[in-house]
């Protein structure tokens, strides 16, 4: 008689549950795409979190047209340096490397991040492309080693490609990519918690002080047949944090360009300078984490709140 036998099927959620592979990711070509030629992702360095009161704009809410208050995220948000061009042919396998452009000058610090070209040249196939994206480098804050990533563009293949070579060796600001009102999707590489066991990890229950051997681990680990224990079923010890997620529909509340340091100073992050960002509520990652913005997937609309007072208070 023929054993009984079922594929995998549905989701696992979040398994496997292991470390991220590097301290930020990148969104590709996962973006909503407008028919303009702009850049469509954005990324800064997480400061810290506060309080803003706002002026309630939505509809139906009981405290609709009353000042409220939020907890909001602050990002620094300096400048991306474009260095370099990408662009992508579609092959069975999926997109292909089909060259980079640089720009005519690079910064030394780029250098600490991976070998720079010996000679930087601006020449790009024409033929049987299909994405264009722009390599882009922050200013790091706290550090020397730059960031590095693709953002990728919007619009056809002809905009984007002008566009893009038009902006080589220049710098763009956020207001260019986002604006206050907006909903972004945050993707960030969430605080490392090290080994744990499945009572933290999990969040099973203690066993009681009867029961027989250890009081926080699971009390069976599967079923007799199969005669093995099935992968990604059963709570186990591993790695807990230090994980890529992706939050959506966080609502841009405020972009200024005037610097943001509350009173005593930011614990374990520099004086803020320059453009920051606030988003309303918490996003993934410690502080000093680059946090990556994109224009929401499934963002409802636009919401403006008038922002009435940051509260800068100490944190120390």
């Amino acid at each position: 008689m023929a054993s009984w036998h079922k594929p995998v099927a549905g989701s696992r959620a979040y398994w496997p549950r292991k470390r991220a592979k590097r301290i930020f990711d990148s969104y590709g070509s996962r973006v909503l795409r407008p028919k303009e030629a702009v850049p469509l992702a954005f990324a800064g360095y997480k400061a810290g979190m506060t309080q803003v009161s706002v002026i309630d704009a939505v509809k139906g809410s009981a405290t609709h047209g009353k000042e409220v208050f939020f907890p909001a995220t602050v990002l620094a948000v300096p400048n991306l340096i474009v260095a370099g061009v990408k662009v992508f042919r579609r092959t069975p396998y999926g997109l292909q490397d089909a060259g980079t452009a640089w720009a005519p000058s690079l910064s030394k610090h780029l250098a600490r991040a991976f070998p720079l070209p010996k000679n930087p040249k601006a020449d790009l196939p024409n033929d049987g492309l299909a994405e264009v994206r722009l390599l882009v480098h922050t200013k790091p804050i706290g550090k020397k080693r730059p960031d590095v990533f693709e953002v990728p563009l919007g619009g056809d293949l002809v905009a984007g490609l002008a566009y893009a070579k038009g902006k080589l060796g220049q710098e763009i600001p956020v207001t260019d990519v986002l604006k206050e009102g907006e909903y972004v999707d945050v993707k960030a590489v969430s605080t490392g918690k090290g080994y744990q066991g499945p009572v933290a990890r999990f969040g099973i229950k203690v066993r009681s002080r009867k029961n027989k051997g250890k009081r926080r681990h699971v009390g069976s680990m599967g079923p007799v047949t199969p005669h093995r224990v099935l992968p990604h079923v059963i709570a186990q010890a591993g790695q807990m944090g230090f994980q890529t997620r992706t939050e959506y529909n966080k609502l841009i509340l405020k972009i200024g360009n005037d610097g943001f340091t509350p009173a005593g100073g930011w614990v374990n992050f520099p004086p803020l300078e320059g453009s920051y960002l606030l988003v309303k509520g918490s996003v993934p990652g410690p502080r000093r984490r680059l946090i990556m913005l994109r224009k929401g997937l499934r963002s409802p609309g636009d919401l403006r709140l008038e922002v009435k007072q940051v509260i800068k208070a100490s944190q120390q």
